[in-house]
């Protein structure tokens, strides 16, 4: 269906590593929400290149509820306009807590919602991507519209949905998509409560015959092998690439990423309003205290927060910084066997390597 040698679908934000997955072989996906068309025009071009008119995709978030949606969205303006005092004086405080400099230059009018979330936001960059020769387009949040999904077949262009629930993957295959995604709580990013192991079979089973790929909590080639055996025909995978030679991540999140064990994650809204697995880190705990107030809804959170957060990675790459306690990314629990940096062609392949040596072992149990 995709055109790749192997199921593995590669989720990222940097264009090196989706490059880099599909030159391997497997099939990357380029996660676009906070780009621009310009940006994403670029990004896209630049893949094409790189990968000599092999197959890949991109990723946006189309969620059906959000701050604004009665009224088609919020622009940069308006959401900035939206936030309350609060909110503004807790990040403000937070900032000064964690000897974070006030910023030398006013925030960017382009930095204020951040997530191109609403139709009018992220129009422009179907307009880019359909513009190019994607074979995917893929919705993380909530179920593609009736007109995306038929312009994404009138241009032989498959869809695919994220499914944290099952109930979700049923509106999804009857919204008409390709493949759906059944991403277990383990994943990074935004994801639910039910577990892969889980929820994966439930979803198999319940839009059968439509095809399903498994995510959350895998980065291994037994992880896919398991993924197979729950009735998957792939697997869907953003965190293993994010300690990768190519990786968008900065060097302080990576570092900590190397570092942090199972258990140091956490859902959270405070990065975007929705519910997302990060890394969890004094930001986390700051906006988990009692008295701190409640993360706002999706975009508005983004929009208070996004200035904060590069201010916060730029203080942090100074050798003993206290910034560098509120540093976070999005990172799901396989985080903890993520121990060292590679090259992302080598991850791919060392997957493909661990699944064949798996499904060999199996085998041999079988033939006892």
């Amino acid at each position: 269906m995709l055109g790749v040698e192997f199921p593995i679908c590669a989720f990222s934000h940097c264009r090196d590593v989706v490059a880099a997955v599909t030159n391997a072989g497997g099939f990357g996906i380029l996660g676009a929400v906070a780009h621009s068309p310009k940006r994403l025009e670029n990004e896209l071009t630049w893949i094409e290149e790189e990968t000599g008119g092999k197959p890949f995709g991109v990723d946006l978030l189309l969620p059906p509820k959000y701050v604004g949606a009665e009224q088609g969205g919020v622009d940069a303006q308006q959401a900035r306009s939206l936030l309350p005092e609060e909110h503004r004086a807790f990040v403000d405080d937070l900032l000064v807590r964690y000897d974070i400099a006030p910023p030398t230059d006013p925030p960017r009018a382009s930095s204020g919602g951040g997530l191109n979330i609403s139709p009018k936001g992220y129009e422009p960059l179907l307009e880019v991507a359909f513009a190019h020769d994607i074979r995917l387009i893929a919705s993380a949040l909530g179920p593609p519209p009736a007109d995306l999904v038929e312009r994404a077949h009138s241009q032989d262009v498959l869809v695919a949905a994220l499914a944290g629930k099952t109930q979700h993957a049923r509106r999804h295959a009857a919204a008409g998509v390709d493949l759906i995604v059944a991403q277990g709580t383990e994943a990074g990013g935004h994801t639910g409560e039910v577990a892969t192991m889980v929820l994966v079979p439930e979803v198999v089973d319940a839009v059968a015959p439509v095809p399903v790929l498994a995510a959350g909590g895998i980065a291994r080639g037994r992880q896919i092998a398991a993924a197979l055996a729950l009735g998957a025909e792939g697997v869907w995978c953003g965190s293993v690439w994010l300690t990768t030679e190519e990786a968008e991540t900065s060097a302080v999140v990576k570092e900590k990423f190397l570092a942090a064990s199972s258990s140091d994650t956490v859902r959270s809204r405070s990065l975007t309003g929705k519910p997302a697995r990060m890394l969890r880190t004094a930001w986390t705990d700051e906006w988990d205290r009692s008295d701190s107030p409640n993360p706002l809804g999706m975009p508005l959170q983004t929009a208070l927060v996004s200035q904060s957060q590069v201010r916060i990675d730029q203080a942090a790459g100074h050798p003993g910084a206290k910034a560098r306690e509120l540093a976070t990314y999005f990172v799901g629990q396989v985080v903890g066997s993520l121990d060292r940096v590679r090259p992302t062609r080598s991850v791919v392949l060392d997957m493909v390597e661990e699944f064949i040596d798996t499904i060999g072992r199996l085998e041999r149990l079988v033939e006892r």
